[in-house]
């Protein structure tokens, strides 16, 4: 017990990131076809028009991998105090959410950057205080 209250803000930090990008990636594969029908309009004025399922794929399997490595690093975090999988989840949780701000960018959809930052930031955070 007392390797999660020493690591209580990490721990609730990689837990909204569990929540964040799991439940991202199951809604991805949830209903597939529905986000890559959106996505396909979203994206039709843009380089990417001729690759969205491609990217879409891309960005779910980080996606789990990283809310995998942040569940990891919870557990971990309570067994033994370490960070090392927390560490690697918070990292690529930034780098989704850095390439779905991209996404965002290039389709023009600015308020969807938007809300994009506010996942950032306590990733960014996360991995700032990992990195300590």
């Amino acid at each position: 017990m007392t390797n999660l209250q020493e690591n209580i803000t990490e721990v609730l930090l990689l837990i909204f990131l569990v929540i964040t990008l799991i439940q991202s990636g199951l809604d991805k594969i949830m209903d597939w076809n529905g986000n890559l029908s959106w996505l396909k309009g979203h994206f039709s004025q843009t380089p990417f028009k001729n690759i969205v399922p491609t990217l879409l794929s891309i960005v779910l399997v980080i996606e789990v991998i990283a809310g995998t490595l942040c569940g990891i690093g919870i557990v971990q975090f309570i067994l033994d105090g370490t960070s090392t999988m927390a560490f690697y989840g918070a990292i690529l949780s930034c780098i989704t959410l850095l390439l779905l701000l991209f996404g965002q960018r290039i389709a023009k959809d600015y308020e969807g950057a938007k809300t994009i930052v506010i996942y950032f930031i306590p990733a960014l955070f996360l991995v700032w205080l990992l990195s300590k």
